[in-house]
């Protein structure tokens, strides 16, 4: 997709470097000549933003790791020091908190635009398949970053979600054992954490690195849909989005510092800043926010093992999205038909989340009852979670395959450029004169 190298060392250190190392060359046609579709809306400037959350997620990460103690006796404590008594601890470990959520929040937008413009088909189905990667790996590392505060909800969480993990067959039990480090979440489940924690974001930069690659492989997607077809379709990376990108970045991070600054603990549950006592337990265990869809999948359903199946299916069924959508027309902004679906599919996820953060026998409508099927109380948050989740595996596994074989898109433009060109306004004024004034 870039083509041939326009690169041109300059100087004798440039010429002497490029024979050796090119990495200045490599450097100039991945981010400064490369190639980008001209018609790029801001919900692309989104993994920049993510390229950025991720840098400052390690950086602050490799700080607080030398201050945390990862002991059962003294981690909570070293989590107020390092707030308290570190210099500017305050605000490292602020921006690593609120770090999570918004790296969280930008990579749903993320995925969520690739699934509006069908950036996961052919040909970028590894493009999205090592997306779907960083996303798990990114639920691991968040899961065990929030028992290292070890207060009642990190520890109780821990408890709950590695006795989930427990309840695979065969291999469950063994896994258990592995993260508990013996027979119950302790000291040793801790340094574990600990340690994967620290490794984890690693493995993640290591994939984004794939996850570029394999973009600069077919190059970028665009709303349209359609692929470059010439040099007209595309302008240089820079300045165009590196300018554009910047000014994205910017208003991200000031929604950033807004939290750091002025609501720190905004995004967090009040339980967690009680230490954890293991024989007390919390009226009601819910992970952080950007969790909770898949924690109301895992509610569900009565049966442990196939809550289990069912959220780890939820992740699952992204893999193989590019080979559930039958439709040869990628961008939704030419299939009206699916594009209700999506939206609400949208609103599905937001009552998901919505669900998960309720105790499962609250009520959805305070004071309102009646609504019951034999024993159970169809009012409650459980039947709630089972109609979204049922529409969740629907939307992917029968509304997407079926809405491509059925729908009628719209026409899709030859090029990037067509509908420009083919505006009144492109037009020479002599050919947008009247046929009298031409005569």
């Amino acid at each position: 997709m870039s083509g041939h190298s326009t690169y041109e060392p300059k100087t004798g250190i440039e010429r002497w470097l490029d024979v050796r190392l090119p990495i200045l060359r490599f450097a100039n046609d991945t981010v400064v000549t490369f190639p980008t579709p001209k018609n790029l809306n801001y919900w692309y400037t989104f993994g920049g933003i993510l390229a950025l959350m991720l840098g400052i997620q390690i950086v602050t990460g490799i700080v607080l790791a030398m201050h945390y103690v990862p002991h059962v006796d003294m981690a909570f404590n070293s989590v107020q020091r390092i707030k308290r008594d570190v210099n500017y601890g305050w605000l490292i470990q602020g921006m690593h908190a609120n770090g999570a959520s918004m790296f969280f929040l930008a990579v749903y937008v993320h995925m969520f635009r690739g699934l509006y413009y069908g950036s996961y088909k052919a040909p970028r189905e590894v493009l999205w398949i090592l997306g779907c990667v960083i996303y798990l790996v990114m639920i691991i590392t968040a899961f065990m970053g929030y028992v290292l505060p070890w207060g009642q909800m990190s520890f109780h969480g821990a408890v709950v979600i590695t006795n989930l993990i427990g309840a695979l067959p065969v291999v469950g039990p063994a896994i258990t054992t592995w993260l508990w480090g013996g027979f119950a979440v302790d000291d040793a489940t801790l340094n574990r954490f600990f340690s994967l924690h620290y490794l984890l974001p690693f493995v993640i930069a290591g994939v984004v690195a794939l996850h570029i690659w394999a973009l600069h492989v077919p190059g970028n997607s665009n709303p349209k849909g359609v692929e470059v077809k010439s040099e007209a379709d595309t302008v240089p990376f820079h300045p165009y989005y590196t300018v554009k990108d910047g000014f994205a970045i910017s208003v991200f991070l000031l929604l950033y510092a807004a939290f750091v600054f002025f609501a720190p603990d905004a995004l967090g549950d009040a339980v967690n800043y009680v230490k954890a006592n293991p024989l007390v337990t919390p009226a009601h265990i819910v992970p952080e926010w950007y969790l909770l869809p898949f924690y109301a999948i895992l509610r569900a359903l009565p049966n442990k093992l196939l809550g289990v199946i069912a959220m780890f299916g939820a992740i699952a069924t992204l893999f193989v999205l590019p080979w559930l959508d039958t439709s040869k027309v990628r961008s939704m902004r030419y299939r009206p038909a699916i594009r209700l679906w999506y939206f609400i599919f949208f609103i599905d996820c937001i009552v998901l989340g919505f669900c998960g953060a309720h105790a499962p026998d609250d009520l959805v409508i305070p004071g309102v009852s009646g609504l019951q099927l034999g024993d159970a109380n169809l009012n409650s948050f459980v039947w709630l979670s089972r109609f979204a989740a049922t529409f969740y595996f629907a939307y992917f596994w029968v509304i997407t395959p079926l809405m491509g074989l059925t729908e009628t898109p719209l026409k899709v433009p030859e090029s990037i450029s067509e509908p420009v060109l083919s505006h009144p306004a492109s037009a020479p004024m002599g050919a947008m004169a009247s046929p009298e004034k031409r005569g």
